[in-house]
């Protein structure tokens, strides 16, 4: 079958486009999907490059988020039938492996998954947006109302409000009556974050985004009054030299939520501002199940929009890769075999 996948650990270099990938078959417990969409996320990115401490079994077919049709059953599957429209939970949270790392994923036209991490898309919902739902889509709402209590009223930063997560992130911050400023790095990108719904738009690429949001909100004072200048929430999963700024613009109590560390996860740190301004910093790891499963809800009810930047075919998609890897992408790039 057709695939794309990673050869060894490296750059770009190490992918490879083939025609006579092996062909997917189910094995008992398993069922072969005929992909009809996938979509790329920075974790594979990593998955390429290489992860200190973890090993991989090479080749692999990259694609975490893959959405399709069932074509075939392994034997002891009950529950699905041929033709059903799906999407795949990326985390088998059985063995913990996961699709695209530890086992093929979507890069290719046929994908064989394990049946329990299969969720049933809705009808009025498209491959494409399925696709999009499960890693980004659902790792941003964990992050925004298990973990962050994020409400109605609140001053909400995002950093990289451009990505996958970003964009749904402005958008679930909207949907419960939130304030929120999106920092982006192009005027076309913060254009767009405004038609999403966001209240302030911050090119950190030409200005310091901690100076604007003195401006805004005020700088943070313990004394009187000033306790309530600064955001309620900062999201930052780029870690990096972002980190200790983002501390800065939040208010007495401020909650900082992370997912991730894009930018690096060393960042020097200043923690007098967290014991000083009594600041939460709250991680949220990932997604559950029923965390895509509201997503697909909240897309069928049109109150959650995914936002696809770009599609490629499995022939081009090293220009998916390399689209994601530089940062060129406003929410998501599609893949179709």
């Amino acid at each position: 079958m057709r695939a794309f996948y990673i050869s060894k650990h490296g750059g770009p270099e190490v992918c490879v486009y083939s025609t006579d990938y092996p062909d997917a078959v189910a094995k008992p417990g398993e069922v072969v999907l005929r992909v009809k969409a996938s979509t790329l996320n920075y974790h594979d990115i990593f998955t390429r490059r290489g992860m200190p401490g973890i090993t991989l079994p090479l080749p692999v077919v990259p694609g975490l988020d893959v959405a399709g049709e069932v074509v075939e059953i392994g034997a002891n599957v009950e529950g699905w039938t041929i033709g059903d429209r799906v999407v795949v939970d990326p985390i088998n949270r059985i063995s913990r492996g996961i699709v695209g790392e530890t086992i093929d994923g979507g890069l290719a036209e046929y994908c064989v998954v394990p049946a329990h991490q299969l969720v049933r898309i809705p009808d009025n919902v498209d491959f494409d947006t399925a696709a999009v739902m499960p890693t980004a889509y659902a790792t941003a709402l964990r992050m925004m109302f298990t973990n962050g209590r994020v409400s109605a009223g609140e001053k909400v930063g995002i950093l990289g409000a451009s990505g996958g997560v970003g964009v749904c992130c402005v958008q679930l911050a909207k949907l419960v009556g939130a304030e929120v400023v999106a920092f982006a790095s192009s005027a076309d990108k913060l254009a767009r974050l405004k038609d999403l719904g966001a209240d302030h738009v911050i090119n950190y690429q030409e200005k310091d985004f901690l100076e604007e949001i003195h401006a805004l909100y005020g700088k943070p004072s313990r004394r009187g009054p000033k306790s309530t200048n600064g955001l309620d929430v900062m999201i930052n999963y780029t870690g990096g030299d972002s980190w200790v700024k983002s501390l800065k613009t939040l208010r007495v109590g401020g909650r900082v939520l992370t997912c991730g560390a894009t930018a690096g996860f060393d960042p020097v740190e200043d923690i007098r501002y967290i014991w000083v301004f009594e600041l939460q910093i709250l991680g949220s790891n990932a997604y559950t199940r029923e965390d895509i499963e509201k997503c697909l809800e909240l897309a069928s009810q049109g109150k959650l929009k995914a936002l696809i930047d770009e599609t490629y075919t499995l022939e081009n998609a090293a220009e998916a890769f390399a689209r994601v890897e530089e940062r060129r992408v406003l929410g998501k790039v599609v893949v179709r075999p």
